[in-house]
């Protein structure tokens, strides 16, 4: 059956192993579908089990730390869309995939279509150039899609990048916020979550900067924070900055512009009158509807 598994890249390599054509990683005895997004280090493979024990194949590569997502193992086609979508080439068509299906990760997720980057084109994808640079056209559109479709965007979905249209944001956020209550008076996500509000909204540079998270190993706990309260639909993204330079042309990966709910839609939308298990059946019945093949489990690891 087929697996997934998410593993960090040791100094950006991964040690010996052979890289074959696009799209095919070669390894001693097994083929592996892949995708790498250097930026972030991390390396995102599909495997074929073959009874080899974990450990004993990745020590083929030898890479650093692994964690993989029980749930996928097995369940690899009860996220498929109901129809083939056509191939996303514009921002344009990647607004309005947005507002028809309502829910839909940025990245590949389980692996089935059910991603913007799975339905976007050969030429909206991540490319490295010759000269060491990169261009990846559908990240640049991400500002562009949430301004434009007034949808959220934040990490929704095990703690992964996806787009809320405003349909569907208030019973999410109505059963997310049941799930997760307001942070205790005090806490360090309480902290952030005030200091976001005195401001309105701030990028995660400033906003980290704001709650004193600096020195070493403090950016990742502040983005463990962070990743908590919009799983909790506390804090959502309302667009993304990009430095300039000297030529006047953005460049790099550009920060988030973080804010919460309430500033960006206003508190009506983030407390529909409907009770959290109301929001949880439509957002099922939607669920359904646009992955025939969801089941239970698929809905709990959606929606948790």
């Amino acid at each position: 059956h087929i697996m997934s598994t998410k593993i960090k890249v040791l100094h950006g390599k991964v040690h010996r192993a052979r890289i074959g054509g696009l799209g095919d990683w070669q390894v001693p005895g097994h083929a592996l579908d892949y995708r790498v997004f250097p930026h972030a280090r991390i390396l995102y493979i599909m495997y074929r089990a073959t009874g080899i024990s974990r450990k004993k194949r990745f020590s083929h590569m030898g890479v650093g730390s692994l964690r993989e997502n029980a749930y996928i193992r097995g369940k690899h086609d009860c996220a498929m869309p109901r129809k083939e979508y056509q191939e996303i080439n514009t921002c344009a068509e990647l607004t309005e995939r947005v507002q028809e299906l309502g829910i839909l990760p940025f990245l590949r997720l389980l692996g089935d279509g059910w991603s913007a980057e799975e339905m976007g084109s050969e030429e909206v994808q991540y490319t490295t150039l010759p000269d060491g640079g990169w261009e990846w056209p559908m990240w640049k559109w991400k500002g562009e899609v949430i301004r434009e479709s007034g949808c959220a965007y934040g990490k929704f979905i095990d703690g992964k990048a996806c787009f809320i249209s405003k349909e569907w944001w208030p019973d999410l956020c109505n059963y997310r916020r049941h799930r997760f209550p307001l942070p205790e008076e005090g806490s360090l996500d309480d902290m952030i979550l005030q200091t976001l509000r005195e401001n309105g909204s701030l990028t995660t540079r400033e906003l980290r900067a704001a709650c004193d998270f600096v020195g070493k190993n403090m950016r990742g706990k502040f983005d463990t924070y962070v990743r908590r309260l919009e799983m909790a639909c506390r804090v959502v993204i309302e667009d993304f900055v990009y430095p300039v330079d000297r030529h006047g042309r953005e460049y790099g990966w550009g920060w988030a512009l973080l804010t919460t709910p309430e500033e960006r839609f206003g508190k009506e939308a983030c407390a529909p009158a409907r009770t959290p298990e109301e929001s949880r059946e439509r957002l099922t019945r939607h669920l359904r509807d646009i992955l025939p093949r969801c089941d239970e489990q698929l809905l709990d690891f959606i929606l948790k």
